[in-house]
């Protein structure tokens, strides 16, 4: 008895849904993602070989280069708290909306003489070359001094963790400007802090 052949028939895969589900994954990190801001003090920071990475959460950032000072902290409520102390501090007064927008503020080095006006400066202002000062940090009007307390103070009220501190200096800057960040933490009793860094291949 002859055998019977089945016809051969092409095999196609409908890839519909597939290509729907990539590009409901497309779309979705394109929404959640952030984008990130410019920095308004560029720094070209010292190569090491030496790979750790910053947590994402309860971080400082003490940037230091031409001179200038600026100050940076995770987390938009952390930075809503920490200007409701310095308001205090220096009796000064800040609407809901200025605080908002303040707590979207990644780093900035104003005094705080001219912080309503930074706030309401929109963010390709506030990152102009030149525009911001520094904080100052000297001896006689160490306002750097009082962010880093009132950034601690509120880290440890909302979040109930101590703040890490990390200093992000040009690789040419001159150490005594280092020196005296450095002598803010050690006042505050705090001598754990990181050095951010680039970084290199090591050597064989």
């Amino acid at each position: 008895m002859p055998r019977v052949k089945v016809p051969r028939k092409s095999t196609a895969i409908d890839m519909t849904a597939m290509c729907d589900v990539a590009f409901l994954l497309l779309t979705f990190f394109i929404l959640t993602a952030t984008a990130r801001q410019p920095e308004p003090l560029p720094v070209d920071t010292p190569a090491s070989t030496v790979k750790i990475k910053l947590p994402e959460t309860d971080v400082a950032t003490v940037t230091i280069g031409q001179g200038k000072i600026f100050f940076g902290v995770k987390g938009q409520q952390i930075r809503i708290n920490m200007l409701d102390r310095i308001s205090k501090r220096y009796n000064l007064q800040f609407t809901e909306q200025e605080k908002v927008r303040f707590s979207v503020v990644e780093t900035f080095g104003v005094p705080v003489a001219n912080l309503k006006q930074f706030i309401a400066l929109s963010n390709d202002e506030r990152n102009q070359a030149g525009l911001q000062p520094g904080i100052p940090a000297d001896s006689t009007d160490n306002q750097l001094h009082e962010w880093i307390l009132a950034a601690r103070y509120a880290t440890k009220e909302l979040n109930n963790k101590d703040l890490r501190l990390s200093i992000k200096g040009d690789s040419k800057e001159e150490y005594p400007e280092i020196k005296k960040v450095i002598d803010i933490f050690q006042k505050q009793k705090i001598n754990k802090f990181s050095l951010i860094t680039s970084l290199r291949q090591a050597e064989k």
